[in-house]
């Protein structure tokens, strides 16, 4: 688990891109091995939740960052988390 890093990404969604384009900003803290895998979560949790396609996705930066640093409570959770459990 010490290879998994935090990363922080920021860029733009396209939102109603048939009636009134209009470009939204966000930034996300995702956990990932790479700035790759990072791009990737960011595309899967953009698409899911907000139902944007990758090509509606505009990428500015992608950062790593200290855990503690997170915007984001779970990211900071699971960045301090020692051992997982299973039921």
């Amino acid at each position: 688990m010490s290879n998994v890093k935090t990363f922080r990404v920021k860029g733009y969604m396209l939102i109603s891109h048939d009636r009134l384009p209009t470009w939204q900003g966000f930034t996300k803290d995702v956990r990932a091995a790479s700035e790759k895998d990072a791009l990737e979560k960011i595309y899967s949790l953009m698409g899911s939740k907000h139902k944007v396609k990758r090509y509606h996705i505009r990428i500015e930066s992608i950062t790593e960052i200290n855990p503690e640093e997170s915007i984001d409570q779970v990211v900071k959770e699971l960045a301090s988390a020692t051992r997982i459990v299973k039921p």
